[in-house]
């Protein structure tokens, strides 16, 4: 009897201790992001980037002081920052990559076309579209849309572009502009917060083409979300009531840079053209999108395809 009643009590202690939170290594007393130092229009060390603002609406939330993990977004950025316990918070990273505890959503954006306004491309809103056949196209080479320039019989005359550089010295999304306005290519394709920042810099804004139409083995919308340490679930719970009570602010930040914006659903491809409002209820935890590859091949979008 006796033996049996201690074994019990054991199983049941064992039962407790599985079910108990597991202490996380959270720092407290300061909100400690790990970003990039040069990587706009996500962030850069001046704050200038949507990421450096929305980790001021988390921060202000918490009412913590924000301090930063500086580390290029190339290889070795998660192992050498989060993994390292430098800081506890990435805020871009996309949906379904492993690699990091995903939160949930707080936009969900897509690839877009990039042209001069009033050239003979005006109207052009797909990568299928007859008129592209003879024009010099630009791409990130290995991100999404590169599949669809494959796809049309584009390649033959695109200029590619590296997807994975230090951006304190290399800027694709930059470098792309630059040779529209020049006339070194007609038009460029790449995710539609970077097209739509560049587009506006260095001159006359330009046309900014969500692609909103494509259909194919690879998808050219993403959910972007924060990433944290696998097993830090309380830390992840926390920052999806941020995200769900200031989504409004969110919004306002992203749709100020001109990030081309999708409502939630995945089936439709609808756009976000105003805040949605503050204050909502963090929703259940968001499902790992249908499909998922393993972290190594997940599609993402260039902004954080290689930053492992």
């Amino acid at each position: 009897m006796l033996s049996t009643l201690l074994g019990g009590l054991a199983v049941s202690i064992t039962s407790q201790a599985a079910d108990a939170p597991k202490a996380d290594l959270v720092n407290r007393k300061e909100l400690r992001v790990c970003s990039d130092p040069a990587d706009l229009p996500f962030s850069n060390e001046k704050g200038e980037g949507f990421e450096n603002k929305i980790a001021e609406i988390v921060a202000d939330e918490l009412k913590l002081p924000l301090v930063y993990t500086w580390y290029p977004k190339s290889m070795g950025f998660i192992r050498r920052t989060l993994f390292a316990k430098k800081c506890d918070l990435v805020i871009g990273w996309g949906q379904g990559d492993e690699l990091v505890l995903n939160t949930n959503h707080f936009f969900r954006s897509v690839s877009a076309l990039i042209y001069k306004p009033g050239s003979d491309l005006e109207g052009v809103d797909s990568l299928s579209d007859p008129r592209l056949k003879d024009k010099r196209i630009g791409v990130i080479g290995g991100a999404p849309p590169s599949d669809y320039v494959n796809k049309y019989g584009l390649m033959g005359k695109a200029k590619p572009y590296r997807l994975i550089v230090d951006r304190r010295y290399e800027s694709p999304g930059e470098e792309m502009v630059k040779d529209i306005r020049s006339g070194e290519i007609d038009v460029g394709v790449d995710w539609g917060p970077i097209a739509a920042y560049w587009a506006k810099q260095g001159g006359e804004p330009l046309k900014v083409v969500p692609l909103l139409k494509e259909q194919g083995r690879v998808k050219l919308h993403y959910r972007i979300t924060m990433g944290v340490r696998q097993g830090d679930d309380a830390w992840k719970r926390r920052i999806n009531e941020i995200i769900a009570k200031r989504q409004g602010d969110i919004d306002k930040v992203l749709l100020d840079y001109g990030v081309p914006l999708l409502v939630d659903n995945d089936t439709s491809m609808e756009m976000i053209t105003k805040p949605r409002p503050n204050g909502g209820v963090a929703p259940p935890e968001e499902a790992k999108p249908a499909g998922a590859a393993p972290r190594a091949s997940v599609p993402l979008p260039e902004s954080a395809l290689g930053a492992r």
